[in-house]
């Protein structure tokens, strides 16, 4: 689907760039690691967050940017800055990032901790004790398999895989064979830890560590008998790692897709990352060899994978350091002793995950999957990890002969291996398993059930705006919804209809979805809330999403509040509205929340003239999510939940004013609310409201 005849209304520079607007989210995260109210280990891990968010951004948004400027594409976005100029952009904001991330690190996070007694031992700082311990796990560990590659002409400069750890090695004297070799590399086999706990007794404290790089170093030379190591390098290259699949000469998906991950591994390279102390002579071999130039070389202070003490946390036993653990609630009528299905025939029934728990998903496929009455599941998976217990569920109901069918989607990025492990197993159970639509990613949550009843088959259904991955709803805010009303049901089993076969889009009764109705069905209900303001009356709009991006929706926005119609949005990432344009947006609030969990549902809210209106939706405001993917907004119909949603996933957004980030349009900055009285931060306060503490 096309976005039809959509013309601009307003200059670029009243749009923020994708890109930027991407990067000014990464430094709202690292603003968290640098929060001294957040517990310290929690610190760290927004500090490795930071580094797996770039490691991305450069494999698919960088790389996406390179690809354009050889392409010698005109500017795609409407900021329209050309690719060259957002490239320098780019690499300027990212240098100064990560060197506030590594000053971060060195300077404040890792000697908070060693005051802890969580350290970090340098090999300047090993006692004898120490190195005789770390020599021996050096000879018994780590050297076994190793594979130093020295470089000559029968042994060519090896292929790097992507983000692994790497060493450049500088070399003087001649080998065994007489061969003059002045430099080699040794590549850190990704099974080795990266970071290495050392017994109490040699620390004289709970927590003691060493990184695999130290412990390299130390004993490179070990690798090169006879040989004089000059220096030792940590380096590691990033790659393009999206793939591309002709999607109009396949004949089967899910072959095709399995033998580009195989070169996932070796696609260009768009980074280059080096320990600092790297020499000026190595840093420009590497450089050639992977044909960067100086503004794709990151000289870092430190290890070069921050992402590897992720693992420290789960390692560290100190309570006092971490989140307060808490216990996501289940609501009294969702527990197992109920009979779930008599309780959505009552009513729907609203989940908001983390806060409560999403056991009663799961509980819903268990006794679909165990209840004879039950004739048939569909679903649709477009996340769920590679180890669930709903695909199990899933497996199960296959086995005992019930219909099954799962739409899975193959590209979902990242996860692509696991879904075609799922997709294979759930065909060997017997189930129906499709890839929804060529071009056009499935990114809709949707579970439906069909059960013979006394007055005969009846629809169950579940919506949510998050995956169907029992560990991230854990800590990602999403909405879900159950419900038997027949309409939606009936709206539901369409959509299936059309995944999984052929035939015209028919009109649904409450579902919006794209790529048919979701934009349009938006851009309706806020020029919907513009002609009340006309009118004389008030128009309302509460919309919460991950990035706002899509220009018509964009301008339909800056047109309603041009008529005086009062906006709020909670955009989590990038946003290319600018709020607070004088005659344009200045009707328009745009703020971000970063706290403790992901924020990840969407909730669109029109409450003009007393017709309130509120979807939730599998959604952003995005052209690929309108145009390009499978997607729905379904509304909640009961007022008791409405007024639910409204309090708990926007009005408490609204008044936070500790983990709010406000954009001010005239920059694209975004600025941190604080309060000196009352403190309000709406995950808090929701974990009080809705859960139990452990």
């Amino acid at each position: 689907m096309s976005r039809g005849t959509w013309q601009r209304q307003h200059p670029a520079e009243h749009y923020i760039n994708r890109e930027l607007s991407l990067l000014a989210f990464q430094r709202r995260v690292l603003a968290q690691a640098a929060d001294s109210d957040i517990p310290l280990l929690e610190r760290l891990k927004y500090l490795c967050i930071v580094s797996s968010n770039l490691d991305e951004f450069f494999e698919v948004r960088v790389a996406g940017v390179r690809e354009q400027i050889k392409l010698g594409g005109k500017p795609a976005h409407p900021d329209a800055l050309s690719a060259v100029e957002l490239y320098r952009r780019i690499c300027r904001e990212v240098h100064a990032l990560i060197a506030e991330q590594y000053a971060l690190l060195n300077d404040s996070v890792l000697p908070a901790l060693a005051a802890e007694g969580i350290q970090f031992l340098r090999r300047n700082v090993w006692t004898p004790e120490q190195r005789v311990w770390i020599r021996d796990f050096f000879f018994r560990e780590l050297m076994p398999v190793l594979t130093p590659i020295g470089l000559d002409p029968s042994h060519p400069f090896p292929r790097v895989l992507n983000k692994s750890l790497n060493f450049a090695i500088e070399l003087e004297g001649r080998d065994a064979f007489g061969r003059v070799s002045n430099a080699a590399i040794v590549q850190a086999p990704r099974v080795l830890p990266r970071v290495i706990r050392l017994p109490h007794e040699l620390t004289g404290v709970n927590d003691g560590f060493v990184f695999l790089s130290s412990i390299l170093h130390a004993h490179v030379g070990e690798l090169f008998a006879g040989m004089t190591v000059l220096g030792c390098y940590q380096f590691r290259v990033t790659r393009n790692s999206d793939l591309f699949v002709d999607e109009e000469e396949i004949k089967d998906l899910r072959a095709t897709l399995q033998g580009e991950l195989q070169q996932r591994n070796f696609g260009d390279e768009v980074r280059l990352e080096v320990a600092d102390n790297c020499s000026t002579a190595m840093v420009d071999f590497l450089l050639h060899q992977f044909s960067l130039t100086r503004d794709e070389l990151y000289q870092v202070p430190g290890i070069v994978n921050p992402v590897r003490l992720m693992q420290v946390p789960d390692w560290v036993d100190r309570p006092d350091l971490k989140y307060k653990p808490f216990q996501p609630a289940i609501p009294k009528n969702l527990d197992k002793h109920f009979d779930l299905f008599a309780e959505i025939r009552k009513r729907d029934l609203l989940l908001h995950h983390p806060f409560q728990s999403f056991e009663p998903v799961i509980n819903l496929l268990r006794t679909s999957a165990d209840d004879p009455q039950v004739v048939a599941i569909k679903m649709t998976v477009y996340r769920t990890g590679t180890d669930s217990v709903l695909m199990e569920h899933l497996l199960r109901a296959a086995q005992k002969g019930k219909e099954v069918t799962v739409v899975v989607e193959l590209m979902a990025r990242f996860d692509e291996e696991a879904n075609i492990g799922w997709a294979s197993r759930l065909e060997d159970a017997g189930a129906h398993v499709v890839y929804g639509v060529v071009g056009y990613k499935t990114h809709a949550k949707l579970l439906l059930i069909v059960r013979r009843e006394e007055e005969g088959l009846r629809r169950y259904v579940h919506m949510g705006t998050g995956n169907y991955h029992p560990r991230t709803t854990r800590f990602y805010t999403d909405f879900g919804l159950m419900s038997a009303n027949p309409e939606i049901g009936s709206d539901v089993s369409e959509v299936f209809k059309q995944l999984t076969g052929l035939g015209q889009a028919r009109t649904l009764k409450h579902l919006w979805q794209s790529p048919f109705t979701l934009q349009p069905n938006v851009v309706e209900a806020i020029n919907q809330e513009a002609e009340y303001a006309r009118a004389g009356g008030k128009g309302r709009i509460i919309a919460k999403m991950n990035a706002l991006l899509e220009p018509e929706t964009i301008e339909a926005l800056y047109a309603a509040s041009s008529a005086g119609v009062e906006i709020d949005l909670i955009v989590r990432g990038p946003c290319a509205l600018r709020p607070g344009l004088p005659g344009i947006s200045e009707n328009i609030r745009v703020r971000s929340i970063v706290g403790r969990f992901l924020e990840h549902s969407r909730i669109l809210y029109f409450g003009g003239n007393g017709d309130e209106k509120l979807y939730l939706s599998s959604a952003d405001w995005m052209d690929r999510n309108f145009f390009k993917r499978i997607e729905v907004a379904f509304p909640v119909l009961d007022p008791k939940l409405r007024r639910r949603v409204l309090k708990e996933g926007l009005k408490a957004y609204l008044l936070d004013n500790c983990q709010a980030w406000e954009l001010d349009g005239s920059d694209g900055k975004y600025h941190r609310k604080t309060s000196r009285t009352t403190r309000r931060a709406a995950q808090t306060m929701l974990l009080d409201e809705l859960t139990s503490a452990v």
